[in-house]
């Protein structure tokens, strides 16, 4: 069985760009594969490192969207980054074969360098971010890697530290595969990235009353100023999350037409979309809310899925330290 790990940071809420890009994603890998999901509370400080006020909260709220959209810790390991000590172990032996000039080239960083001018970002945690996800990835010699278009230079980078690793100590890790996700987008209700930081987002969380008052007022495509203007469903973001939640071809073409032929107005369109909507977040809401009362059971599935996490991730720091010449302590 190939071993996958995959990772969010704790930011707040989750909203259905996460549960379209990676998490309907991860599902599937935890019926086949061998998986282990971390909430990454380390990352959190990349960029937020000077208030963790809401650390805690975050955490816990990725947990309960993770459980609520299906994650299953019987089927993978659900766990917090920092609770297992090995993913600081083996970052710091990969920060020290880590190329500055690898990092200091990374398409990611002079883009978030550019667009998070609010935040001081000149530090070691920052520029070193994709150490540390190497470090989380190699640490369960990961076969693949579920990823978005965005992280893609991370993970090459990680696949150069595996060979520089290996190519000075002998083989110790795989070089992870890239899995790219089917919904690598889904846009907000003004048509960019959907992010809480644009307040564009459907949340997880969203009761459908709030749901239904946010696609009601989505942007549609441009064109359609009017309802007898024909419009271009590829040029809507309505249309981008009718893809991901109506599974009726025969509607879906009903609606392209009507849209091309101003047939139909984008408010029916809308309507169609939130029933959809409905039908498939109805379980959603319903396990986020039985978690939500149990929180004795959260801290359970986090001690277990540490417990599984660290079992694994000791094997390879012994392995490191022997490929590198010291003794682990405890060994």
């Amino acid at each position: 069985m190939k071993r996958v790990f995959s990772g969010m940071r704790p930011t707040g809420r989750l909203h259905y760009g996460h549960m379209a890009g990676a998490l309907t994603n991860w599902l599937a890998l935890q019926e086949t594969h061998e998986c282990y999901y971390s909430i990454v509370d380390w990352h959190a400080l990349m960029s937020d490192y000077a208030d963790p006020s809401n650390l805690a909260e975050h955490v816990t709220d990725a947990l309960l969207d993770w459980l609520a959209v299906g994650l299953d810790p019987n089927k993978c390991a659900i766990f917090i980054q920092s609770r297992v000590k090995e993913h600081i172990e083996l970052h710091m032996a990969l920060s020290m074969i880590a190329p500055l000039g690898w990092l200091e080239r990374n398409p990611t960083y002079k883009e978030q360098i550019l667009n998070l001018q609010n935040k001081d970002l000149s530090t070691y945690g920052f520029l070193g971010y994709p150490v540390l996800m190497a470090a989380d990835i190699l640490l369960y010699k990961s076969n693949q890697v579920p990823v978005g278009e965005d992280q893609t230079a991370h993970l090459e980078i990680s696949r150069e530290l595996a060979r520089r690793f290996n190519n000075f100590y002998g083989e110790v890790f795989p070089e992870p595969e890239m899995l790219l996700t089917r919904y690598p987008k889904i846009p907000g209700t003004d048509g960019r990235k959907m992010s809480k930081s644009y307040g564009n987002a459907l949340e997880i969380a969203d009761e459908m009353p709030v749901i239904d008052k946010k696609i009601r007022t989505m942007m549609t495509d441009p064109a359609r100023e009017r309802r007898t203007d024909p419009g271009e469903p590829n040029k809507c973001p309505v249309w981008d999350l009718h893809k991901f939640f109506n599974p009726d071809k025969e509607e879906m073409n009903e609606l392209a037409e009507g849209c091309r032929t101003a047939g139909i107005g984008c408010i029916d369109c809308k309507k169609k979309l939130i029933a959809h909507v409905a039908v498939n977040m109805a379980p959603v809401h319903e396990r986020r809310k039985y978690f939500e009362a149990r929180a004795g059971e959260l801290n359970d599935i986090l001690n277990e899925g540490a417990r599984k996490a660290r079992a694994r991730a000791s094997e390879t720091m012994e392995e490191v330290c022997r490929a590198v010449g010291m003794t682990r302590a405890g060994a």
